[in-house]
């Protein structure tokens, strides 16, 4: 996810290489959708087949997102394993972090769905299987789309962790920190 400083930055964006069959819906009001009226194309990504396999289209055609209309990001309740998201991170966030972070939560409704606990108390944030897991998914899609180990780092830079922490989630994802500068906490 990405800090709310770097979503109005002005710093140049470079472009990946997402599918051209991608489509993210970045004018959305808050409700309740289905996951396909926001987020299309999604179902012919490796990342995402790998992660529910087979049932691939079922989840992803029974899958609601909640667009709530306060500034946050996206995750998924411990309630139903539905998605939540904030309407002005889906229209005003970075492309590549929204694409980014929907891999993630998707990994995060199929752990929920494998009855996994996504918010065990037993473990820090970072490390926590259920997180290392997703971000794991992300950064390889990261990866895949043309992302560096800096930008996957700064990817992986949300607000609720340490600069410790952050480096530990990092090596989780192999993000070789010789090859990263400082961050933009800092």
């Amino acid at each position: 996810m990405l800090i709310a400083s770097l979503l109005n930055s002005s710093v140049k964006k470079r472009s990946y290489k997402i599918a051209h069959e991608i489509k993210i819906v970045r004018n959305i009001g808050s409700g309740s959708f289905g996951f396909r009226e926001i987020f299309q194309g999604f179902d012919g990504l490796e990342s995402v087949k790998k992660t529910f396999g087979k049932n691939t289209m079922t989840e992803l055609d029974n899958l609601k997102i909640e667009v709530f209309p306060k500034e946050g990001f996206m995750g998924v309740s411990d309630e139903d394993g539905h998605v939540f998201a904030s309407q002005y991170y889906l229209n005003n966030g970075e492309e590549s972090s929204v694409y980014l972070d929907i891999i993630h939560e998707l990994v995060h409704v199929k752990q929920f769905k494998q009855g996994k606990n996504l918010f065990d108390p037993n473990y820090a944030y970072v490390d926590r299987p259920t997180e290392i897991e997703a971000y794991q998914v992300a950064a390889l899609e990261a990866r895949r789309i043309g992302m560096n180990d800096q930008e996957i780092f700064d990817y992986l830079e949300v607000p609720w962790i340490s600069r410790d922490e952050h480096e530990r989630l990092a090596k989780s994802c192999d993000v070789d920190l010789r090859l990263v500068g400082k961050s933009s906490a800092e």
